[in-house]
């Protein structure tokens, strides 16, 4: 380890290769990276591996509503990696450490950060991969108090599954459900699984995911559903304590309610593109139903989710089906788009 007259603090030297730039919807490029300098309190890291997220495909593809987005901008919100430098202020303990990272920058000073809120940060939005820099590069730089450290021995490329897993532990610690409840999944993908195998702590008497495969059953019951229903069979589900939408689609919210029991809570995730379907307030208000949401992570969620992580109560790798190389980021957003029927989690490698 040496310190550079700038007063950063580095291990060895700044990896090097190609990152992706989004410059527009279906636009792209590779770029040779050049990797930055942490800056006072930063950190930088060598990605390891960087999923690709629903986000960063309607990114892609120009669907991401504003102000969650801004182009020209390299993806990635999904990594794990190892920290190589950190800037001035920063620890020197984090150089070598396996780490991932939160996303929503926060202030850490504002009134929804100090009641621990911090991704409803009074400063505005701002997220790694949709308007800062993202993980489809070599190395990253944030603020070295975002991160989150693993174990020595942790499996990096699990650990890219993370931040996924960071959301689906808001909507569950939102929808804190009772033991012997009744609890519904909208949503097979990674959110929605990553959320029933945390949902499976708090011991539900019943705990239903319900997708749009059948093919996705037996992965949903590995991921602790009791049973899975696809939308074309679920008829006669109903009288359910909770109900997670994680799958933020344009009518699934609507058709969440009707699967909950008189005073029942929904707990929604994600972002719908424009057009979703309204909840009816008199249906919510005469069934007397609570409604939460949670808005990417806070990082009370992300500490859950690692512990869990370190815990062995998120076993995410079964959900990789595909690693590319990061030169082959269009052809992940093929298979994310719908290319591949085959086609589950994809990581690239930079």
């Amino acid at each position: 380890m040496r310190a550079t007259r700038s007063g950063t603090r580095e291990r060895g030297a700044s990896p090097r290769g190609q990152a992706v730039v989004l410059d527009a919807p279906r636009t792209f490029r590779l770029v040779e990276h050049t990797p930055r300098q942490p800056g006072p309190g930063e950190a930088q890291v060598r990605v390891h591996a960087v999923g690709i997220s629903r986000g960063d495909r309607d990114l892609f593809l120009g669907r991401r509503p504003a102000p969650y987005f801004r182009y020209p901008v390299t993806p990635g919100r999904e990594w794990s990696g190892t920290v190589v430098a950190v800037g001035e202020g920063a620890p020197a303990s984090l150089i070598g450490r396996k780490a991932v990272g939160e996303g929503l920058r926060n202030c850490a000073t504002c009134a929804p950060c100090r009641a621990g809120e911090t991704n409803l940060c009074a400063a505005g939005y701002e997220e790694t991969g949709f308007t800062l820099p993202g993980a489809m590069a070599p190395t990253l730089v944030l603020p070295a108090r975002h991160l989150h450290t693993l174990s020595p021995d942790a499996d990096l490329t699990a650990a890219a599954f993370l931040e996924p897993a960071a959301r689906a532990a808001a909507a569950v610690l939102k929808a804190c459900p009772l033991p012997g409840s009744r609890v519904a999944v909208i949503g097979s993908g990674a959110l929605g699984l990553l959320a029933a195998q945390l949902l499976d702590a708090f011991s539900p008497s019943e705990l239903t995911v319900v997708g749009t495969s059948p093919d996705r059953a037996e992965l949903s019951r590995r991921f602790g559903a009791t049973a899975y229903r696809t939308w074309e069979r679920s008829s006669g589900l109903a009288d359910f304590d909770v109900v997670i939408d994680a799958a933020g689609g344009t009518t699934t919210a609507r058709a969440a309610t009707s699967l909950l029991r008189p005073g029942g809570r929904l707990v929604l995730t994600g972002i719908p593109a424009g057009g979703a379907e309204r909840l009816d307030p008199a249906h919510v208000v005469a069934r007397q139903l609570s409604i939460g949401t949670a808005f990417g992570a806070s990082s009370g969620a992300w500490s859950y989710a690692v512990n869990a992580f370190s815990a062995e109560r998120l076993t995410p790798l079964e959900l990789l089906t595909h690693q590319l190389a990061v030169e082959e980021f269009e052809r992940a957003m093929e298979l994310m788009s719908g290319g591949d029927p085959r086609a589950g989690r994809v990581l690239l490698r930079p």
